[in-house]
């Protein structure tokens, strides 16, 4: 048997309050399932889980405000699932006051008192059945769709009746995935429908409880990060020339962005220099698994997160394009999931098209480096002796002095330039 616990989703995060349980003892879960809602400072978070097994119990109650680390559940490996019951060989000890059919049993053999009674008591406990019938009065409440707080918050929003479409989530449940279907399908609530809107349980993220937690966690990375910081200006004409034709023959929602080019190179430049790529825990550097890069990404009414796209260098450009729109685009209408926000092993901050030409990042700890681009900006170029219009970008690098030092920054802010003038082999 194994705990269950409420996750660090960031640095800056001591504790979150558990909104909605999506699973219930006895639920079989499989590693990636989301299994719960978490409210942090930063919005709700669909929490999912890191191993098979069979929920045995729930330790926490919905609404519970818990520290990290605190134990919300308890999981078994799907073969000990029979531990659990180990627990009722009590039961055998009391055997004999239970079965009413002993009684009835006993009473034939031989009590002379109890025979007359015990003859029509038969009758008497069918009605004692009768009571357990009434208590249907809890259905109501299961009647009602199982339905995440990001996902009834969206349907909403959408003027959809959650509590009529069929979840795709464990047990049934409704899932922001759900709603989102449901909406391009057309379907729309009834006009009493938008009532519900008013019971749904807040799970928006304070700007000013988030502004706080942000600049307590830039204070902490300022005050015991020594960051060193280096600046590369990029030729963007070759990969952009080749982002041209590239999307020429494509459908726009397959067209791609210049940022995935961005984020390709990094990871490729990342693999060939690790040392950038990990955590500084314990007084010492731990290398990542795999290269999981934090997006930065602003959100509607102020605010930052940064979850994790995974595995970014083992990806082609239009997967990542892809993952890149779906992390955007449920970062701002929240369906970001817990293990996207605990493990990005680097991150990028992207000013794109509306940003300043460059911007000088504070790394995010326990990580050892975060890569800013800048906008795309034509200006004079000197090529060949020549001086040209191109378009540049600056990719400006803040890095941990503990973990690697600015020979290893300035090897890695080359590489990622390197890659950018390969387009196609990204």
């Amino acid at each position: 048997m194994s705990d269950f616990v409420m996750p660090s989703l960031g640095a800056d995060m001591e504790s979150g309050k558990l909104v909605q349980w999506l699973v219930k003892p006895g639920s079989v879960v499989k590693k990636g399932d989301v299994v719960a809602v978490v409210e942090t400072h930063k919005g709700a978070f669909e929490i999912d889980i890191f191993e098979d097994g069979v929920v045995t119990e729930l330790r926490a109650k919905e609404g519970e405000e818990l520290p990290v680390g605190a134990v919300l559940a308890r999981i078994t490996a799907p073969g000990k699932k029979p531990a659990e019951p180990a627990k009722t060989p009590k039961a055998p000890a009391e055997p004999a006051p239970p079965p009413p059919k002993m009684e009835r049993e006993i009473s034939a053999v031989g009590k002379e008192p109890e025979v007359p009674t015990k003859e029509t008591a038969p009758s008497k406990p069918a009605p004692a059945k009768a009571p357990p019938a009434p208590r249907p009065s809890p259905a109501p409440p299961s009647r009602r769709t199982k339905v995440s707080p990001v996902a009834r918050r969206r349907a909403g929003e959408l003027g959809i009746d959650p509590d009529t479409l069929k979840g795709t989530g464990i047990d049934g449940s409704v899932t922001l995935a759900d709603v989102e279907l449901a909406a391009a399908k057309g379907i729309s609530a009834k006009q009493p429908s938008p009532t519900p809107a008013p019971g749904v349980r807040r799970t928006g993220f304070d700007p000013g409880q988030m502004r706080k937690a942000i600049a307590t966690a830039m204070a902490r990375s300022k005050r015991e990060i020594p960051h060193y910081y280096l600046a590369s200006t990029i030729d963007m004409s070759r990969p952009l020339a080749w982002l041209e034709s590239f999307n020429k023959e494509r459908r726009p929602e397959e067209r791609l962005l210049p940022a995935v080019l961005l984020l390709k190179a990094t990871a490729l430049a990342l693999r060939e220099h690790p040392q950038l790529n990990g955590f500084w825990e314990d007084d010492r550097f731990r290398l990542a698994d795999g290269i999981h890069i934090g997006w930065a990404i602003s959100l509607r009414g102020g605010g930052l997160i940064a979850p994790a796209i995974h595995e970014v260098d083992k990806h082609g450009l239009p997967r990542l394009m892809e993952a890149l729109r779906d992390l955007v685009g449920r970062a701002r209408g929240g369906g970001i999931r817990g293990s996207e926000m605990m493990d990005p092993t680097f991150t990028i901050t992207n000013l794109g098209e509306r940003g300043a030409e460059s911007v000088y990042g504070v790394i995010y700890p326990p990580q050892v480096a975060i890569l800013g681009f800048g906008r795309i900006v034509l200006r004079p170029w000197v090529v060949n002796g020549k001086v040209n219009a191109r378009p540049l970008v600056t990719a400006s690098l803040a890095a941990d002095h503990r973990a690697s030092d600015g020979h290893a920054g300035g090897l890695f802010l080359s590489a990622v330039e390197r890659f950018l003038q390969e387009p196609e082999s990204l």
